[in-house]
């Protein structure tokens, strides 16, 4: 049985406080893989610590030297990438499928960061005087605290550590509870790809003793965090005392609207794997449908019939196509909202209890799910479950889509059904989401193309793509005076 440790300083350290954590395999409780040593405040401190005395050196390095060793980090991760995949499946409960798609998309990330390094390009300015030049440069912050959640617990950490280490800042990075065996490989090929001692460092740690201590430490300039928007808006006020840069991805409620002329058979399909795979637990899950009442009955027919041919088991298995929630706590939250979901009196098609038989009763698995006539005001509607739940809300035309498909707090991703041209641009103009999708499902992006949402989904700079280094850098405006003499007056 594996233990994990916090990697401190270049150095793998037991932890001084007694307390552990199991990490067991979501689709087989009875699988433990190992164990996790949570670190103490006073470690997460000496995480900073070390972050703070190797920044110099690291700031120093020439940019496409740092993107060598960021280079290098990826193919580490190529040449690992079933050993990745397999972890990430026992631990988190993916199918293979889906963890070898997101190791591949790591990867994908971290080869785009690397390349970036030889891009970290400033302006020329003409300036108002004669024999004047102005510049600008990116500078990094210095240590950038990173706090990444337990679904993607090897694409998020790819997509931050990558670009903030390329930047110039060195990281310290809180990794989720429920995920340490991808933290811990992830780190290790990062470290045996030549990041040198203190540059990344990765504690194990509960959020409320750890998160809180990195987030507040005075010697931390910036914070980016994926997970909830509870815990995002707190990191938020947090971070605002100190007036540090904040980047928070937090929860979504992505729609599908469904028009009249749509590929019946493309949207039903679209919005089943946007709601189903990954068990539902993606930020970019698809948790609305939103379907014009003429051609409800039929959407809503044929999303049962294929909600109930999906296999659910053990991720390692090729022929499973659902996995488990990832712990007790989360497939007891969806539950939860299950039981919200009658009780405000919307319509049960399918699912709705806990997976049993074949070996799933050992397993926190949940039955494909299915609410029609759910109104606007329904919890079920509104609200973040995180799980393999679709709510269907009937609406009559193309404005009272818009109108319900915009009516939520998050703002994160969003799809529409159509082969009219005029609604799909309609669409796109009065969508409230920082991504779309025409005739395709909610989920899914691209390594070079940037990632995020408004509203209550995000603050601060986006992710990925040509804005993934803007957050980790700051702007620096140079002016030089070649005149040679003394400047007559001031400006400002």
């Amino acid at each position: 049985m594996m233990i994990y440790r916090s990697f401190i300083d270049g150095k793998w350290l037991d932890s001084v406080s007694g307390e552990t954590t199991p990490n067991i395999n979501p689709a087989n409780i009875n699988d433990v893989i190992g164990t996790a040593q949570l670190c103490t405040r006073e470690e997460a401190r000496r995480a900073v610590e070390a972050a703070y005395g190797a920044f110099k050196n690291w700031r120093d390095m020439p940019a496409p030297a740092r993107g060598r060793i960021i280079a290098r980090a990826a193919r580490l991760m190529e040449d690992n990438k079933e050993e990745l995949a397999q972890i990430l499946t026992r631990e988190e409960g993916k199918t293979i499928s889906e963890s070898r798609g997101e190791v591949a998309r790591a990867i994908n990330v971290v080869e785009f960061c690397a390349g970036e390094s030889r891009r970290m390009n400033g302006e020329t300015i003409p300036s108002e005087l004669p024999a004047n030049f102005a510049y600008t440069i990116k500078e990094p912050h210095g240590v950038v605290a990173l706090i990444t959640p337990w679904n993607f617990p090897v694409a998020i950490p790819a997509w931050k550590i990558a670009p903030a280490l390329v930047a110039g800042n060195t990281v310290v990075i809180k990794a989720a509870e429920s995920t340490p065996a991808t933290a811990v490989r992830l780190t290790e090929i990062f470290h045996e790809a030549g990041v040198p001692p203190g540059v990344l460092n990765l504690l194990l740690g509960k959020g409320s003793e750890v998160g809180e201590e990195i987030v507040n430490h005075p010697a931390v300039r910036a914070v980016s965090f994926t997970g909830s928007t509870e815990i995002g808006f707190l990191i938020y006020q947090q971070a605002a005392k100190r007036g540090i840069p904040v980047q928070c991805e937090m929860g979504g409620k992505n729609p599908v609207v469904v028009l009249e002329d749509a590929d019946m058979e493309l949207a039903v399909e679209s919005t089943a794997q946007g709601a189903f795979g990954s068990t539902g637990q993606r930020c970019t899950a698809t948790s609305r449908a939103v379907v014009i009442d003429k051609i409800a009955d039929e959407f809503v027919e044929k999303i049962v019939a294929r909600a109930k041919s999906f296999t659910l088991g053990d991720g390692s298995d090729p022929n499973t196509h659902i996995g488990p929630s990832v712990d007790e706590k989360q497939f007891n939250t969806v539950l939860k909202y299950i039981d919200i979901g009658r009780e405000d009196g919307a319509t049960l098609l399918c699912g709705g209890k806990r997976a049993e038989g074949d070996g799933l009763g050992n397993g926190y698995f949940i039955e494909p799910t299915v609410f029609d006539h759910v109104s606007p005001d329904m919890r079920i509607a509104r609200e973040e479950i995180f799980g393999p739940v679709l709510s269907v809300l009937r609406v009559k035309n193309f404005e009272e889509a818009m109108t319900v498909a915009n009516d939520c707090d998050y703002g994160l991703s969003s799809s529409v059904f159509t082969n009219d041209a005029n609604d799909i641009f309609r669409f796109v103009q009065q969508i409230e989401t920082g991504m779309t999708h025409i005739n395709s499902p909610t989920t899914g992006g691209e390594a070079h193309i940037p990632f995020g949402g408004i509203k209550a989904t995000g603050i601060g700079a986006r992710e990925q793509g040509s804005t993934s280094l803007d957050f980790y850098t700051e702007l620096k405006v140079v002016y030089v005076d070649y005149t040679g003499r003394k400047r007559e007056g001031n400006l400002y």
